[in-house]
C-alpha cells in the first residue's frame, strides 16, 4: 500500500493506493495510482520537493513519481526572507 502526503498550511492531504490491485486490473486501485501521480506533479510545477521516505533509512529526494513506494512526503516551497 503506497501513500503521498503532501503538506501545506492547511494540513496535511494522504491519497493511498495499492499498487498490487491496480496491477490486476482494479479500475479503482488504478484510478488512485493517476490520482496520486497528478497530485505529486501539480505539486511539484508548484516549486514542492518530494521525498521517499523509508523506515530506518535516509529520505530520499525523488523527481518522479514512484508507485512502488510506501510513503513519499511532498513539501511546498519554503521561501525565506
Amino acid at each position: 500500500m503506497g501513500k503521498l502526503r503532501v503538506m501545506s498550511v492547511k494540513g496535511d492531504r494522504t491519497v493511498e493506493w495499492d499498487l498490487k490491485q491496480a496491477e490486476t486490473g482494479d479500475r479503482e486501485a488504478e484510478a488512485a495510482v493517476k490520482e496520486a501521480e497528478r497530485i505529486f506533479q501539480e505539486a511539484l510545477g508548484r516549486g514542492a520537493t518530494a521525498f521517499k521516505v523509508v523506515p530506518d533509512a535516509p529520505a530520499t529526494k525523488l523527481t518522479s513519481f514512484d508507485p512502488e513506494a510506501d510513503q513519499i512526503v511532498v513539501v511546498p516551497r519554503v521561501a525565506g526572507g
